[in-house]
């Protein structure tokens, strides 16, 4: 089955790479599915557990991006991401931590409840929840939604 090589670089490293047979992610447009060949595509990406299927899509294995963008030509894919994960390098108990009080902090400003940081920003709680429910799902961890 033909392949398409896939790099995922963050800032400070290059957090994967390798052939793959299809490369799932969510796009600020949608859900994608990019396979060998791909028509060239530049998009941005948001906070999710990006899907790598292997060995002709027997296998998968999941890698979160804390948002970026995705240049595809139809040899190869590139993703500049933020922040990129594989599940051995999630901290669960602190993903956990930070979905719930991110969780907290939204339901308690839609709740009307007084503010106490001055600095709170709604959407940066909200993008802080798709990080962290991005780190949990990669990392096949249990969290309530």
């Amino acid at each position: 089955m033909a392949t398409i090589k896939l790099e995922v670089v963050s800032p400070d490293q290059v957090v994967y790479a390798n052939d793959i047979a299809m490369l799932i992610v969510r796009s600020t447009a949608g859900e994608l599915g990019i396979l060998p060949r791909h028509a060239p595509l530049v998009t941005g990406l948001i906070p999710h557990a990006m899907r790598i299927k292997l060995n002709g899509g027997a296998e998968e294995q999941l890698l979160a991006v804390s948002g970026g963008f995705m240049e595809v030509t139809p040899e190869k894919i590139t993703v500049l991401a933020s922040a990129a994960e594989g599940p051995d390098n999630i901290d669960v108990n602190r993903a956990q931590k930070a979905y719930q009080r991110a969780k907290e902090r939204i339901a308690a400003f839609h709740q009307g409840a007084p503010v106490k940081d001055k600095d709170f920003d709604v959407k940066r709680a909200e993008f802080a929840l798709q990080r962290a429910k991005a780190r949990l799902v990669a990392a096949k961890a249990h969290f309530d939604e």
